[in-house]
């Protein structure tokens, strides 16, 4: 397979399939997964949430593990640590993934050489929602127009 961080090959991708299961997604509206998720939910991707902690997460029913999922998935999302990947990588073989994709900071080379050999594009230490944002003009959800991120000095700072 070719390098998955081109950025003709994430543009691809990210065009090409639609169907995303979150594995690590939290429920908790702060937290990075809750927030990539929800703005590729309304980029129009249908996300699947996979967490054993919680029954439902962004309107949708959450599955504990990738194989109790009914349908197709196209890509399989960590916001796992990089050591939690490989039977992460496993599962998205059995259930017949396209990408497995891997967070900012989570890198694996074992699960991602193993992916690969089984026909799945991989991505690393990327970020679905920023890399939509970069590669087709979603940069203010991104968190330059939310309110989260701001160039603006607090003003309850002594300075």
């Amino acid at each position: 397979m070719s390098d998955s961080s081109d950025i003709s090959t994430l543009r691809r991708i990210l065009k090409q399939y639609k169907t995303i299961a979150v594995v690590g997604l939290s429920a908790n509206w702060y937290r990075p997964s809750s927030f990539a998720a929800k703005y590729m939910q309304e980029h129009g991707y249908r996300v699947i949430p996979v967490n054993p902690m919680y029954k439902e997460v962004l309107g949708e029913k959450c599955y504990a593990t990738l194989k109790d999922i009914p349908g197709k998935v196209d890509i399989v999302d960590c916001f796992r640590k990089s050591k939690d990947i490989e039977p992460i990588a496993d599962e998205a073989i059995a259930i017949g993934a396209k990408v497995l994709w891997m967070q900012i900071g989570a890198m694996n080379e074992k699960a991602a050489a193993k992916a690969r050999k089984a026909g799945l594009e991989v991505v690393q230490d990327r970020c679905v929602k920023i890399e939509h944002g970069r590669l087709f003009g979603g940069l203010n959800w991104v968190g330059v127009n939310t309110k989260i991120i701001s160039a603006k000095r607090p003003q309850w700072l002594p300075y």
